[in-house]
């Protein structure tokens, strides 16, 4: 029974649009072979889903030894990774299929924590 009332209040959990409102969204989209935004900026401290869309005919790597992340998105396709909760800085990432393609994730503090 004890298994059955968590599971039911995990599936409450994941389909709250309460829940869901609270976490910060960012998207990343990959351009004629460009990351758009180079620089992408997230908040400080809390999980952000970051929705990173392809564009282009070729499928690119998206990798970061900083996050450690690494997922293929295929040509005209869509991944969604989450990363954070993070401190305030820069984090890099590349195409590993074309490492002259990268950009960063900047993570500003949050509001009202100085910094």
């Amino acid at each position: 029974m004890r298994i059955l009332l968590s599971l039911l209040v995990g599936v409450f959990a994941l389909h709250n649009p309460v829940l869901a409102a609270d976490e910060p969204t960012a998207s990343l989209v990959v351009d004629h072979q460009k990351f758009v935004p180079a620089q992408l900026s997230i908040p400080a401290a809390s999980k952000t889903k970051v929705v990173i869309r392809n564009q282009d005919a070729m499928p690119i790597e998206f990798e970061s030894y900083d996050l450690s992340r690494e997922i293929v998105v295929p040509g005209h396709g869509e991944v969604t990774i989450y990363v954070g909760p993070l401190d305030a800085g820069s984090y890099r990432f590349f195409n590993d299929f074309d490492h002259d393609m990268q950009g960063a994730i900047i993570v500003k503090p949050a509001a009202g924590k100085g910094n």
